[in-house]
């Protein structure tokens, strides 16, 4: 039952910030249950496929990503412990807990064995669950760097996806350049209770607007980055913010 709560509001955390507000509202009008159920369904078939066509990865890849992420847990089913699955362009990161380090490793190697699955990310915990308390502010936390991102004009927030377990923050996804990337690392770092960021980000050059090879993107120590679209500017990346970024990939 926890493991399927969990899910359930991580999925909609990731949705994009139109629709989060619209769950928002629906949860706080007297039209609930059934009926909010009803008209989220409806949202999602409406404006789904335009918001999944704004992404790098495209409507087939967007599907592609889903199917892998219902076929890898509905193999675990749950038997390996509390484990949430994550999928991106074929990428796999696995969080959440599993009871030995033995269920870990077998968790992992059914995501590898999945076809389709290109890389696993095996951020696996060994132990207890996750506390209620932690899972709410884990979602706190992933809504939050969802929203900062689709604010930050000059982030293209549809490639990336946000998860967040015991307050570490996983990027994954495409950036269009190194700037934008330290820009969306940014923002997460300094977000109230994370403990770490990690990116599993790739940047992509070839995207509209990327900085190409050779070129000067901003680094760890520099200025705020300039922003083109009038949106505001996100807060300087400099070695002293409170959480550094990880890069695993």
């Amino acid at each position: 039952m926890l493991a399927h709560a969990r899910d359930g509001w991580r999925g909609i955390m990731k949705l994009d910030s139109f629709k989060l507000a619209a769950v928002s509202a629906l949860l706080l009008s007297p039209c609930l249950g059934g009926c909010a159920v009803a008209v989220i369904g409806g949202m999602a078939a409406a404006g789904g496929a335009g918001y999944e066509a704004a992404q790098e990865r495209g409507i087939n890849g967007t599907y592609s990503d889903m199917n892998l992420t219902a076929t890898i847990n509905n193999t675990l089913n749950n038997q390996y412990g509390n484990i949430s699955t994550t999928v991106y362009a074929g990428k796999v990161l696995l969080t959440g807990s599993s009871p030995t380090p033995q269920a870990k490793a077998q968790a992992e190697q059914i995501a590898r064995r999945t076809p389709g699955v290109n890389t696993v990310f095996d951020e696996i915990r060994v132990g207890p669950n996750e506390e209620p308390g932690d899972l709410a502010k884990d979602t706190w936390i992933t809504a939050q760097a969802r929203s900062d991102l689709v604010f930050d004009g000059d982030i293209r927030s549809g490639n990336y996806t946000i998860e967040t377990d015991r307050g570490s923050v996983y990027l994954m996804g495409s950036a269009r350049s190194q700037a934008e990337l330290d820009r969306a690392t940014s923002h997460a770092r300094y977000i109230p209770g994370v403990q770490r960021v990690v990116s599993y980000v790739d940047i992509r050059y070839g995207e509209p607007n990327g900085t190409p090879p050779g070129a000067t993107a901003a680094t760890p120590g520099s200025p705020p980055l300039a922003s083109n679209s009038g949106a505001a500017a996100v807060r300087p990346v400099n070695p002293n913010a409170p959480i550094q970024v990880q890069k695993l990939n």
